[in-house]
């Protein structure tokens, strides 16, 4: 039995690209939109993808050159924001939290023996979850010890995500219908091993 990691192929580095691309995109096409302090964007979805599709490892390394490009001062942040004072951000947890949503998305995927739409439609809402508990934690955290607002509650941060939630859900849905049925066709052109027949 060989334990030898798969290797990392040109195709890879370029869907890495393309999904820290989609990322940025995905921050601004809607972020007009705010609620509270969270801006209305399409980076969950994004983010939910790219583990579902590229695997835990090329997943989250998208993830990881996204927020590095942001971090350097590109403004591919929401509202067309970035550089190191997104660190003090409310929202700076979600950031954070797209490359635990890919890692844990991809890997679910990965150990499940037949991908069947159960199986996507369960990573995809893990990696919500994921992404809605260490991105609103992070939230009140912010408010609470960097910003000093105390007036701004648990339970506020939590309802300011109520909104966000609905669009969510219904997108990580999407993403679960959609990884399902093109999983093999990108990983087949990736050099990846997968199991046809097996999605359902």
């Amino acid at each position: 039995m060989s334990s030898t990691k798969p290797k990392i192929h040109t195709v890879d580095l370029v869907l890495v690209a393309m999904f820290a691309a989609l990322m940025a995109i995905g921050a601004n096409l809607t972020s007009f939109l705010v609620i509270g302090s969270v801006p209305i964007t399409l980076q969950t979805l994004f983010a939910i993808l790219a583990g579902a599709l590229l695997g835990s490892r090329m997943g989250s390394l998208a993830m990881i050159v996204y927020l590095l490009v942001g971090l350097v001062g590109f403004p591919v942040f929401a509202q067309f924001s970035g550089g190191l004072r997104t660190f003090v951000s409310p929202t700076f947890g979600f950031l954070l939290s797209y490359i635990m949503v890919a890692f844990v998305t991809g890997l679910i995927i990965e150990k499940s023996k037949k991908k069947k739409i159960a199986t996507f439609m369960a990573a995809c809402f893990v990696g919500l979850i994921i992404n809605y508990v260490v991105g609103t934690h992070y939230m009140y955290f912010a408010f609470q010890f960097l910003a000093g607002l105390e007036a701004v509650s648990y339970q506020v941060v939590w309802a300011w995500m109520a909104a966000p939630a609905v669009k969510d859900i219904i997108l990580t849905f999407f993403a679960a219908v959609l990884s399902s049925r093109i999983y093999h066709t990108v990983n087949k052109k990736r050099g990846r091993n997968s199991i046809p027949n097996q999605v359902a």
